[in-house]
């Protein structure tokens, strides 16, 4: 469903499963880059009136996630550590050339968008079947669920606002390349990485 061409390896849940507190330091982070990204969205196409109110909405439910996990945190006893270079969005953000219409510049964002979300949908996944942590498992079923709806609807508004066939294009050729990451990732207790 999802369209990743290369899957999580699954022993990064072990990772996981040793460093619960990054994971969470580093979920909590990516919920907000997440509402960062709606409000930016709304700033820079503002003109794009449908796109601007789901945009509203996605900033609340995201930053609405973003205390669940800030909440799980602190019943842990625990504060929120420093934010971290996300290593994955940093390359996956290389793969489009700067500049172009205003249309393709959205167009571009939308798919990172988009993308971002089916790899965050696909870890959730990962965790909220294999965590020995039942009730952290839960969490991430529910979120799962969430970022499996973010992901089609970034997915949708590009294949609205872009021409159809040249959008589904650079979606694949944008998979490929996020394959291309992910091989050397995986590696460490972020939700990306």
């Amino acid at each position: 469903m999802l369209g990743l061409k290369l899957p999580t390896d699954p022993r990064w849940v072990n990772i996981v499963e040793k460093n619960i507190d990054e994971i969470l330091t580093d979920h909590a982070y990516c919920e907000q880059k997440a509402a960062s990204t709606a409000i930016s969205l709304i700033v820079s196409f503002p003109e794009y009136t449908e796109l601007t109110q789901e945009m509203i909405a996605l900033s609340r439910e995201e930053m609405g996630h973003f205390k669940m996990v800030h909440d799980r945190i602190i019943a842990r006893g625990k504060t929120l550590g420093r934010d971290r270079k996300d290593e994955y969005v940093v390359a996956l953000l290389k793969f489009f050339p700067k500049g172009g219409s205003r249309t393709t510049q959205l167009v571009h964002r939308l798919l990172y968008a988009a993308l971002i979300e089916a790899r965050s949908c696909e870890r959730f996944r990962l965790l909220s079947e294999e965590l020995k942590d039942k009730e952290l498992a839960d969490f991430y079923h529910k979120l799962m669920v969430s970022e499996a709806g973010h992901y089609t609807m970034f997915l949708n508004f590009a294949r609205k606002y872009g021409d159809r066939k040249e959008v589904d294009k650079k979606w694949d050729e944008l998979l490929s390349y996020e394959a291309s990451i992910m091989k050397d990732l995986g590696k460490n207790e972020s939700v990306h990485g």
